[in-house]
């Protein structure tokens, strides 16, 4: 079921790597372009990105940081968060081992693989790391496409005697794309894309020329109104009825933006590098919390929020989930319902530097599996954290390090 999670998002958004190398410029690089005249008394930004988590893809020029820092929104093909809000990402199951004391190992030094890469690569493939910074920055955010438009786009093509052809396309695809993505060759993307899906009667016109028209006007809309850092899949980018080509018809300038590297960071590079984190407070339970991005709020029973981030790259996972407690119950009782801990494990507890009482541990559940898990309350309200991962997250520190950025005030 992932792997066809993961051929429709493909399709979706056809996009390739690229590749920041020590060289001062990359004057043949097309991925960046600069969007002006026709009215704008702002400059905006178009960049063709690549669903991966690959480290290549995060070594950005002078010249995205710039674009990225300055413009006042964020503009994507979708809201990747929200597409992802039921999905996990990892393939494939997570290797813990426990030693005599229930602490955790993995018995292997294999990074877990994702759809978009694995544990060796960023956090968050490149889209969603944009979609990160945007929240994180406290800029505006606008799709281009609602997550059920994408979805219906491409339904017709998944019937089950295609699942496998597809999914062979797509990995050809990327493949083979890879070494002109990393000269920002977008021309030869285009026209190697338009091939491959020859596979398919339609589907070029469907999941490529038709949703640049719609892209194209929602731009239109949107720069008039605001200066916009605009990611799509390099595959939209070229060609005569690419988004270039159709932005340029519609009266529109675009330049291409020299891919420029410095020794020293420039000013906008450490801003963007900067917006890491994202700081939830809510009030009314007193509660403050630190995610690597903004999460998604889901209201559970009684309308009390139910938090959660996945770091889709790696395949991380961190929520937070605040509940009324149950004053017939002790905080050791309620560890022993929410902490499903394998045999081979113990719950834990402890009182942190701030005095709060806790109990942690390993807890195994379906349909996420293994799960650090910890628990805390105040006088009405339990609060539940979890961080799950591949075998790397499982046995690192980044599931307590999260757990202490949780704390009522």
């Amino acid at each position: 079921m992932k792997w066809k999670q993961h051929i429709k998002f493909s399709l979706i958004c056809m996009t390739f790597f690229v590749n920041a190398t020590a060289q001062k410029s990359q004057y043949e690089n097309q991925l960046l372009w600069e969007i002006s005249g026709n009215g704008l008394t702002k400059k905006s930004y178009l960049y063709g990105s690549f669903h991966s988590n690959d480290k290549r893809l995060f070594q950005f020029s002078d010249s995205l940081y710039f674009a990225l820092s300055v413009s006042d929104a964020i503009v994507l093909e979708t809201d990747v968060f929200s597409l992802f809000e039921n999905w996990d990402t990892r393939k494939g199951e997570v290797n813990v081992l426990f030693d005599n004391k229930g602490n955790p190992y993995t018995g292997t030094n294999i990074p877990t693989k994702t759809i978009y890469g694995n544990e060796d690569g960023m956090p968050q493939f490149l889209d969603a790391y944009f979609l990160a910074y945007c929240h994180n920055a406290n800029k505006a955010f606008y799709p281009l496409e609602s997550v059920s438009d994408q979805l219906q786009s491409i339904e017709d093509y998944f019937k089950p005697e295609l699942e496998g052809l597809a999914e062979g396309a797509i990995n050809f695809t990327q493949e083979k794309m890879m070494e002109h993505y990393l000269l920002g060759d977008i021309v030869i993307l285009d026209k190697m894309m338009k091939s491959n899906m020859n596979l398919f009667p339609g589907m070029y016109d469907d999941l490529i020329i038709e949703r640049n028209k719609k892209m194209a006007i929602g731009l239109d809309t949107l720069i008039r109104k605001n200066s916009v850092f605009c990611a799509i899949g390099a595959g939209h980018l070229a060609g005569d009825e690419g988004i270039i080509s159709l932005l340029r018809k519609k009266g529109f300038k675009l330049r291409k933006v020299l891919a420029v590297y410095s020794e020293d960071p420039i000013a906008e590079k450490n801003d963007v590098k900067s917006c890491r984190t994202y700081t939830y407070v809510n009030d009314s339970v007193g509660l403050i919390a630190k995610f690597p991005g903004k999460p998604l709020d889901i209201k559970i029973w009684d309308n009390h929020p139910y938090l959660i981030y996945r770091e889709m790259g790696q395949g991380n996972t961190y929520s937070v989930e605040i509940i009324p407690i149950d004053v017939t119950l002790s905080l050791e009782e309620q560890a022993q319902i929410y902490i499903a801990s394998p045999d081979e494990t113990t719950i834990k507890y402890q009182i942190l530097d701030d005095e709060s009482e806790v109990y942690e541990g390993i807890s195994d559940t379906y349909p996420d599996g293994l799960q650090w898990v910890r628990l805390m309350q105040n006088d009405q309200y339990l609060v539940i954290m979890k961080a799950f991962g591949g075998n790397k997250f499982m046995n690192s520190n980044r599931p307590i390090d999260f757990f202490n950025k949780v704390w009522f005030e």
